[in-house]
């Protein structure tokens, strides 16, 4: 591990935006899931919320261009329930859709806490989605194409947002590296072989020295992992 990746985890990290995130209402193509698992890293969300289809199982390439490694993901069992869920979280739930009360996206208020609620292929957004949503939006078409694909319209909303947020500061964050979730997400990203070996015996993961380099434990429980 160099020092100027580890320099990059932590700026990756710090630049996290704990307060948007995506939830993609049936979505079930696997390359569109990808997709969109690539824009949430581009953008510093560090989760996607995302439904269960109500047909086959939900499949996608989770380690898309690596992306997946620093996106999680929450599955939810109903479009309902991941509502539900964000708006708890204070999040408020933009849904891309056509509609009479629809709005230019880059007329919505990306700083505040939200959601990009994104409907499935060819169906398009639920109409529980599209009735509980708090704004719809739309992106302007001036092809024969009725709309864009899926993960191209999260991409475009979502570097609307991006661009909203870094006009006020709110990437120019400071990180915390005594925060034990802090050093837990820089062990993953920067150790996953390590990670899955501690997991299995059920052992803590070591410290870290200022390269992210792993400083030897003197347990003898630990072994280099295979």
């Amino acid at each position: 591990m160099s020092r100027e990746r580890y320099e990059k985890f932590k700026q990756v990290l710090r630049q996290r935006q704990t307060d948007m995130t995506l939830l993609t209402d049936q979505v079930h193509k696997a390359q569109n899931i990808s997709a969109m698992l690539r824009t949430a890293d581009a953008v510093g969300m560090p989760t996607i919320h995302m439904v269960q289809p109500h047909r086959g199982r939900l499949v996608y390439h989770h380690t898309a261009g690596g992306s997946g490694r620093f996106t999680g993901t929450v599955v939810h069992p109903d479009i309902q329930t991941g509502m539900q869920a964000l708006r708890q979280k204070g999040l408020k739930l933009y849904a891309a859709h056509w509609s009479d009360r629809a709005i230019h996206y880059r007329e919505a208020d990306f700083t505040q806490p939200f959601a990009l609620v994104m409907g499935a292929e060819k169906e398009g957004l639920s109409d529980y989605a599209a009735e509980h949503a708090d704004e719809h939006l739309t992106i302007p078409i001036i092809g024969m194409v009725e709309s864009y694909n899926v993960s191209v319209a999260a991409a475009i909303i979502l570097q609307e947002a991006m661009h909203q947020r870094i006009r006020v500061g709110r990437y120019d964050q400071s990180l915390d590296e005594n925060n034990p979730e802090v050093k837990d997400t820089l062990f993953r990203w920067m150790h996953p072989k390590m990670v899955r070996y501690c997991e299995r015996f059920n052992l803590p993961f070591p410290e870290l020295d200022e390269d992210g380099d792993i400083i030897p434990p003197q347990d003898p429980a630990y072994r280099s992992p295979r």
